[in-house]
């Protein structure tokens, strides 16, 4: 049968949406191969009501930022032939699943009865891999990873059951299945579920040479000033060019037991006011946990900062900081050049370390860097 995903990635190719790449060709395949899967296995008819689903060999795409993971992985998800599907951040996906264990835990047999159609049972597993199986029999996570030990010790468990409901998985991710979670605490505990994983997925690497968020940031600069209508709306449209069409749908992190509430999220990238960042209380571990989960910040209404800003500023430093020992990328809509952006008085001379980092941070060299 005619391959409506191939069909799609080779009319962008006629239309020069993208170009020719030997990587996402490989990667291409596999999404075809999936594709036809789950076509043969897609029940119809009276027969639907009664065949169980079958989980299919999923695809796990790997590579750097940049190279298409996630713009085959949107084609392949809009051409996929099953009814029942779901395209979603994985730490969104996670922060549901563990908001329906917490339900499942503190219901009581009517509430559980009203949320799962069911209540019996002390695990919460089952009935919260029922719930996640009904609603999709094909999950497309993007930007798959494991950082929490609260997810790393149910992941087994909980795709097990979703693997046995035909729960069919496709993913993108810049780590290597058996890096996931790496170092972390309990990690042999994890390690049964890496086995798992490797069993249900095909992995594929997607790491051409070109990295095509890279050509948008060097075509548009990343460093805009003064913040004046012109260079917001060239702010704008490079947010919006970055998304690709995504929507935002926000991240709450959770910093040693606070909530860090980012509205503006979107895989790996997130944009923030200087005030929702350096005006209010966030300290060192706040930003490191943001510069360790978002590649890309976009930070927008930084002001020319003087000595009766002294604690902003402090908090601005610190900030530059946790994201360029995580080398990740920053744009920006300044009043300012960095280097006029703390002229003078008390401050203005400890601020200059600050200004040189963030001249580096938009030299071609810093944009070419793969983010840790």
């Amino acid at each position: 049968m005619p391959s409506h995903l191939q069909a799609a990635y080779d009319a962008r190719l006629a239309q020069g949406e993208i170009r020719p790449d030997a990587a996402q060709a490989a990667a291409l395949a596999a999404l075809v191969r999936l594709e036809g899967d789950l076509a043969r296995a897609e029940p119809s008819g009276f027969a639907s009501f009664f065949k169980k689903p079958e989980s299919q060999k999923g695809v796990y795409l790997i590579g750097p930022v940049g190279r298409g993971k996630s713009m085959l992985m949107d084609l392949f998800f809009a051409h996929a032939p099953v009814e029942k599907k779901r395209r979603i951040h994985f730490h969104v996906f996670m922060g549901e699943i563990h908001r329906l264990i917490d339900a499942w835990r503190k219901g009581d047999p009517a509430a559980r009865k009203a949320r799962f159609g069911q209540h019996k049972g002390d695990d919460p597993i089952p009935p919260v891999a029922d719930v996640v199986a009904g609603q999709a029999r094909l999950l497309c996570f993007d930007e798959f990873q494991v950082t929490d030990i609260a997810d790393a010790m149910i992941l087994g468990r909980l795709f097990e059951a979703l693997f046995a409901r035909g729960v069919t998985l496709v993913a993108t991710s810049n780590r290597l299945p058996d890096q996931l979670y790496k170092d972390g605490i309990n990690r042999q505990l994890f390690l049964p579920f890496i086995k798992l994983l490797k069993s249900k997925v095909e992995v594929v690497s997607v790491a051409g040479p070109h990295d095509y968020r890279l050509d948008r940031l060097r075509a548009a600069g990343t460093w805009f000033s003064p913040n004046d209508p012109d260079n917001a709306r060239s702010f704008e449209a490079l947010w919006k060019d970055m998304l690709g069409g995504e929507e935002e749908v926000g991240e709450t992190l959770e910093v040693l037991g606070r909530k860090v509430h980012l509205p503006h999220a979107q895989g790996g990238m997130v944009r923030a006011t200087f005030a929702s960042l350096c005006s209010v209380a966030l300290g060192p571990n706040d930003y490191i946990a943001i510069a360790e989960r978002f590649h890309t910040l976009f930070l927008e209404d930084v002001p020319r900062l003087t000595p009766n800003r002294r604690e902003e500023a402090r908090r601005f430093v610190i900030l530059i900081d946790a994201l360029y020992e995580a080398h990740a990328k920053l744009i920006v809509l300044a009043q300012a050049e960095p280097t006029t952006l703390y002229p003078q008085g008390d401050g203005a001379f400890e601020f200059e370390r600050t200004a040189s980092r963030l001249q580096e941070m938009r030299s071609a060299d810093w944009l070419a860097e793969d983010a840790g």
